[in-house]
């Protein structure tokens, strides 16, 4: 239990239906759903809508869906990847060709075909209990009629002003007077609202066929994309198999590649062999995840692909043994100077939405436009922001990672489910671009490994090791003591410049049947239940 005299606060706790979203507008709207008598997929599609328009630098309909679906009715666990596949006439060979060596976030090479709308429909169609149409009034409400810009977002928005000033169309939806809106200010996106409006008459075909379709290639195509309508019409969600492992007898599920689930169950495989009696923020502690987390991220870069395109070895990085060996690489009183070479074998070749329902139904939902507004560019007469994931490919024809036509990039976007002897214990998710795979083990671990409580596992300071540079970031708490003496051990420790990631998590509690929640404080949103 937390100290009730510092700040903070406690978790949620109801015997129906909860939800936690990082906005309260998206939250309310999904807890209707459920007091309307709607299931968990429903509240979840409603919530994801109404964050398309009411958290824009996070999410909207012009981006990429993943989705964890636990019936209540059923032992099985429901995967959809939504992300989306490169245009068929775009490859590595062709850029290359063209001189570019790096995909930009502007660039219209950084859209891959939108396929979260097609996510949506097919889950709707799937699992839902209410029209799709009916789902997404509130979303059309907030976009015709305006919202009052949060807190995290006007701060968000506030870092991407030189993005949004970068396209005409964006700066005309998100800037207001040539700057970014404030906290309380009305933003008012009707052109969105309008194809909204055509989604929830024509469903699927509202998006990726007619008028919208049109403005989005003329958008993309006008900026130099390759991007033709067959791509959109060829633009599909896929259910897949979930992948997972058992974490101090919890069964941790995880959508497959091309996400990186298969980095957070690596991390929690080594993370089942380190010590746990200092506490969570011991440096010792500290020390083995930011090195574990250097060696997981490593085979990230190595491996992490498209497997309809290349061999991925995912049975070899989830065998516990695999862990066991990275892990033993740990210098426990030093940082890594160069990381070794990986252990495996040489295969060539971020919103986030919990519910659970009054019948135990559980969605895990995840939705993104990947970098803050996403590649910055808006079509003008949909009102659609697209996403930028296309920046997740290499450019090198020899990596598995490289683009193809129809290929889906490396994503970073995961949703996660936890299950204890066959039943349904806690939907979760991290947000964070990179940080998801590290940040579910962190959450994770706080939680069965060190006692915290779902909201105290959320709240307390986090650190991630960046991937593509040697810094460690640390948040505000960690002192300057802290700082140095992990700077002695050979880390390269800075500040972060803003928080950590974002998470939402329901815990379903077997001996009391009662619905407990946290919501991230880093994060505009709430956790609500009824």
């Amino acid at each position: 239990m937390r100290d009730l005299q510092l700040p903070g606060r406690s978790p949620v706790i109801t015997s129906n239906g909860m939800v936690s979203t990082s906005q309260p507008l998206s939250t309310s709207a999904a807890l209707t759903v459920l007091k309307d008598g709607g299931n968990a997929m429903d509240a979840a599609l409603a919530a994801c809508a109404v964050q398309a328009v009411v958290e824009p630098a996070s999410t909207g309909i012009g981006g990429d869906c993943f989705c964890l679906y636990a019936p209540a009715d059923s032992p099985d666990i429901i995967a959809i990847n939504g992300s989306g596949r490169a245009p068929q006439a775009l490859n590595t060979e062709l850029l290359l060709s063209q001189g570019i060596t790096k995909i930009e976030q502007q660039s219209a090479h950084s859209v891959t075909v939108p396929t979260a709308v097609d996510a949506w429909v097919q889950l709707n169609r799937d699992y839902g209990t209410m029209p799709l149409a009916d789902l997404l009034q509130p979303a059309i409400g907030y976009a015709d009629d305006g919202f009052p810009v949060a807190q995290r977002s006007a701060f968000d928005f506030a870092g991407c002003l030189a993005l949004l000033k970068g396209d005409a169309d964006a700066s005309d939806v998100f800037l207001k007077a040539g700057q970014t809106y404030q906290m309380g200010e009305i933003l008012r996106q009707p052109a969105l609202a309008k194809t909204l409006r055509e989604i929830a008459e024509k469903g699927r075909a509202g998006f990726y066929e007619g008028w919208v379709a049109d403005d989005l290639l003329a958008k993309l195509n006008g900026l130099g994309g390759l991007h033709t309508a067959d791509d959109l019409a060829m633009a599909r969600a896929d259910y897949v198999t979930p992948i997972s492992t058992n974490f101090r007898g919890y069964d941790i599920f995880e959508c497959p590649p091309n996400g990186q689930g298969m980095i957070a169950l690596l991390l929690l495989n080594m993370a089942a062999g380190m010590d746990v009696s200092d506490g969570p923020l011991s440096i010792s502690r500290i020390h083995h995840e930011i090195e574990a987390g250097r060696l997981a991220y490593r085979d990230r870069s190595a491996y992490l692909a498209d497997p309809a395109f290349s061999a991925v070895p995912v049975d070899e990085i989830l065998d516990p043994a695999y862990a066991d060996k990275v892990r033993a690489q740990i210098d426990p009183a030093a940082a890594f100077a160069d990381l070794p070479p990986s252990e495996l074998p040489d295969h060539k070749s971020t919103v986030y939405i919990s519910v659970v329902d009054k019948d135990r139904n559980a969605c895990s939902l995840i939705n993104t436009v990947y970098h803050t507004f996403g590649s910055g560019r808006v079509a003008p007469k949909s009102g659609i922001l697209l996403h930028c994931r296309g920046m997740g490919f290499v450019l090198d024809p020899s990596h598995p990672n490289s683009i193809e036509g129809g290929k889906r990039p490396m994503h970073t976007i995961i949703p996660g489910m936890v299950k204890k002897n066959g039943k349904t214990v806690m939907p979760f998710g991290v947000m964070g671009g990179e940080y998801q795979a590290f940040g579910h083990m962190q959450l994770l671990t706080r939680m069965l490994d060190f006692g915290m409580d779902i909201q105290e596992a959320q709240d307390l300071a986090r650190f991630f090791p960046d991937p593509f540079s040697d810094e460690v970031e640390v948040e505000t708490p960690f002192s300057d003591e802290m700082i140095e003496t992990l700077r002695a051990m050979g880390h390269n420790i800075v500040r972060a410049k803003k928080p950590i990631g974002g998470s939402q998590a329901i815990w379903i509690d077997e001996e009391t049947n009662q619905l407990i929640a946290g919501s991230d404080p880093r994060k505009d949103g709430c956790a609500l239940g009824y």
